[in-house]
């Protein structure tokens, strides 16, 4: 693999949104995947092709119902507009926020993929760890999704934990981190408070403690 070209293929941002719970954090990652909008999207959506590429998940895919995606988050549909976007909550050790995917045709053959995860409150959290916390999953997701579409790559749970625990895995996760760094002090976070985040951050997905 091509970890910095996969790495780099990502665009991140971090920002902020105000919602009726108050100031909520915004990470946004964004690729553009080698595929046309509808493949994208039966990807993204269809509940046989998403443990290809990202995890198995059980449910009543359609607005108003509930997912559960195994060993992570769960949550509730709550708008649908194929092939160009859905929205729905996220679910997660007793915490909600939420998640919206858009889908924009770049070419025939080219689809751009952004999803935002929106989240209040936890500054705490937020300050320990930064964006690289649910971002680095997202990159995964993304690397996945990339797999699936361009190289028809299959993602098993199992292989996928051997392959994480690996160097080339640690690295890309290691270069992923950093880079969500970079998105944070261009948020205006504070680089050294940015960097401390980013190491425990790389610590916790990695287990190297660097």
């Amino acid at each position: 693999m091509d970890v910095s070209g996969q790495v780099n293929a990502v665009r991140r941002q971090v920002g902020t949104r105000m919602l009726e719970a108050g100031e909520a954090r915004v990470v946004t990652v964004a690729r553009i995947f080698a595929a046309p909008i509808e493949d994208v999207w039966d990807a993204c959506t269809n509940a046989s092709r998403i443990p290809r590429w990202f995890l198995p998940v059980t449910g009543d895919l359609r607005p108003g119902g509930r997912y559960q995606l195994e060993g992570n988050a769960g949550g509730t549909i709550e708008r649908c507009d194929p092939p160009h976007s859905f929205a729905a909550t996220w679910e997660y050790g007793g915490d909600v926020s939420w998640i919206e995917v858009r889908l924009t045709a770049e070419a025939a053959e080219r689809t751009l993929v952004e999803l935002e995860h929106v989240a209040a409150g936890d500054e705490e959290r937020w300050a320990e760890f930064g964006p690289g916390a649910v971002g680095i999953g997202w990159d995964l997701g993304f690397l996945g999704l990339a797999g699936h579409l361009e190289g028809g790559v299959g993602v098993e749970p199992a292989d996928a934990a051997v392959w994480m625990a690996s160097a080339e895995g640690r690295d890309f996760m290691e270069r992923s981190s950093e880079r969500w760094r970079d998105a944070s002090v261009a948020a205006g976070t504070e680089v050294a408070a940015a960097e401390a985040a980013a190491q425990r951050t790389t610590a916790a997905y990695t287990g190297t403690g660097s």
